[in-house]
């Protein structure tokens, strides 16, 4: 076949621009376009202007651009001046066989001042939109060494299109390429972040539904297994005594997924107030007092005899070291101790809570405090829990301007958890 007339390919770079004398107002408006294509974020909006902006800046009646369609290998017209992209979108254009396949492959622009003659030109588009193509001036859209569409100018209205032309569209799409790839990533990124907002939804819904749902009938087995265990001689008794300490054991875990629920859903109340922070620690080991004698373990007190003042919640901060408590527990070795301290810290009281137990490996510092994290595996598990009580924490404590983090030299080494709280 042979190279129809007035054809010319070749590969043009941004760099031979520079070789033209292009008129002030061309420069002026190739910048213009820079500045707002940074600044645009919808795709319909880019798309609108990237074509819009060619064919003034080439002076022809139409422009339009073609992506590529990844998971069917063909071209697509992805907008069009005075076009109806949706419509255009209907006629898909071939790889090959086509000039814009032509131009996609090769990585090449094309222009072509006499269109009709070249067998290569896809009438369909043109029958499609009742729109005649004369000339035609075509470049590809290139990023990081990957092409990812075709830009195209068509109908000059003066003169025929020339190497400056395609120098001028050649600007225009390596500009458009890089807009169009950072739009589509952060298209890509807000919806990935939906998801995993729509998922973090239903698992908080989850969450609530179950502690609401669950929590009328563990009350009557509590109930009357409590009614059981001071009514019931021998054996009765012992059976209703393993039911009794069983359900207050998922009653803790209903109260642990409510308080994650309420944190996940901003609905938490925090009354603030001046407050001993001995008031607060000693209020955390009485609910877990109980639990600390089943392992044999000593809760140790190393805190000043004057009051260290703090401006929080005392319920919820109580909660907070009631699980940092419970942590430390359910890690530590039987007939171990948890020394519990506290400490004036400038503006900021320091309270921290210390264990003998297994260690935190120092990538896994941060992570614990993540919701459901455990750092053993699920199918090798030894100690209980749902692996929300340090998430609790950690959200009672910075919802009330504190700071919480873990400090442990590693895996069998013992862990410290600290927390800074606000001074009052």
């Amino acid at each position: 076949m042979g190279t129809p007339q007035n054809q010319y390919t070749g590969l043009m770079t941004t760099g031979q621009l520079a070789d033209f004398e292009i008129p002030y107002q061309q420069l002026k408006r190739l910048v213009e376009l820079s500045m707002t294509l940074n600044s645009t974020l919808d795709l319909d909006d880019l798309l609108e202007l990237i074509v819009t902006t060619a064919a003034e800046l080439l002076n022809c009646d139409a422009a339009s651009i073609l992506l590529y369609d990844e998971k069917n290998p063909r071209l697509y017209f992805a907008a069009a001046t005075d076009s109806n992209p949706v419509q255009l979108a209907e006629t898909p254009v071939p790889i090959d066989g086509s000039l814009a396949g032509t131009i996609f492959r090769t990585n090449q622009h094309l222009i072509l001042n006499n269109v009709e003659d070249d067998p290569r030109h896809y009438s369909l588009v043109s029958e499609h939109i009742k729109f005649k193509v004369k000339t035609l001036l075509g470049v590809p859209m290139s990023i990081r060494d990957r092409t990812v569409g075709v830009l195209e100018a068509v109908n000059k209205q003066v003169g025929l299109f020339d190497q400056r032309d395609a120098a001028l569209l050649s600007v225009t799409a390596a500009h458009a390429a890089i807009a169009l790839d950072n739009t589509r990533l952060l298209q890509t990124t807000k919806k990935a972040l939906q998801q995993v907002k729509e998922s973090d939804q239903l698992k908080s819904n989850f969450l609530s539904l179950a502690s609401h749902e669950l929590r009328t009938p563990l009350g009557i087995i509590i109930g009357y297994s409590t009614f059981l265990k001071e009514d019931g001689r021998g054996q009765t008794s012992n059976h209703a005594s393993q039911v009794l300490t069983a359900a207050r054991k998922m009653r803790s875990l209903l109260d642990e997924m409510n308080n994650l629920a309420m944190l996940k859903s901003d609905e938490m109340i925090l009354k603030l107030r001046k407050v001993p922070v001995q008031e607060i620690l000693s209020s955390a080991c009485e609910g877990i007092r109980e639990f600390a004698a089943t392992h044999d373990q000593g809760l140790i007190f190393a805190l000043p005899d004057t009051p260290l003042y703090v401006n929080v919640d005392f319920h919820k901060t109580s909660l907070a070291f009631t699980n940092l408590l419970n942590n430390a527990i359910r890690f530590s070795p039987q007939g171990s101790d948890i020394t519990l301290g506290a400490v004036q810290s400038e503006e900021d009281v320091l309270v921290w809570v210390q264990d003998q137990g297994t260690g935190i490996p120092a990538d896994q510092l941060q992570k614990i405090f993540e919701e459901f994290y455990q750092i053993e595996t699920p199918t090798s598990r030894h100690y209980g829990g749902l692996g929300i009580g340090l998430t609790i924490a950690k959200g009672i404590i910075e919802a009330q301007d504190g700071q919480i983090w873990a400090e442990s030299e590693g895996k069998g080494a013992a862990a410290t958890f600290k927390v800074l709280l606000p001074a009052a």
